[in-house]
């Protein structure tokens, strides 16, 4: 028997749990914020596979204004970068002038099961000419066994969010620099 009291208790519930799976079928940073002329650490979150299929490969593109990248090693994968030049020059503490470095982080060879996440990391320097409110994007490729994920899609110029649609791409929104 349903007793209509529990009513507003379960329904609640329900939707935090569809918001929960929904939020988590999503690749994502762990810490979705970092302020501008500050250290970032990155944690990209692997929610799942594809399609039931284990994911076997992550590629992820560093955006401008992210830099001084340090990918962290993982075990059972193998760990690449793509470096290049920056197309501007930028100041970072104690005088070091960076105009080149990594643009492009990937892992592969593992495999990550469809019933278990993962997370891969990299350390970087946001940048101090970013702006406050500003949004930076990841494109992130997450290949599997059968099938892929292309986590690259991006708002429009003046948009705001992905409408809960499609593949978006991993997101840091730059905070005011710490005085």
């Amino acid at each position: 028997m349903f007793y209509p009291m529990f009513r507003p208790l379960v329904l609640g519930a329900a939707a935090a749990l569809l918001c929960t799976c929904t939020a988590f079928a999503h690749v994502t940073l762990e810490t979705a914020q970092a302020a501008a002329g500050a250290s970032y650490k990155g944690v990209l979150r692997i929610g799942h596979g594809c399609e039931g299929s284990p994911t076997t490969a992550i590629r992820i593109r560093i955006p401008e204004g992210i830099v001084a990248v340090k990918p962290m090693p993982k075990p059972g994968w193998k760990l690449e970068v793509v470096t290049g030049k920056y197309p501007k020059t930028y100041n970072l503490d104690h005088g070091v002038k960076l105009s080149e470095g990594v643009t492009e982080i990937s892992w592969s060879g593992g495999n990550l099961p469809e019933a278990f996440y993962d997370e891969f990391v990299f350390t970087a320097t946001v940048a101090d000419d970013l702006k406050a409110g500003q949004s930076v994007y990841f494109p992130t490729v997450q290949q599997c066994e059968k099938g892929v994920h292309r986590w690259i899609e991006i708002p429009a110029a003046g948009g705001h969010g992905h409408g809960g649609a499609g593949e978006p791409a991993p997101v840091l929104r730059i905070l005011a620099p710490r005085r």
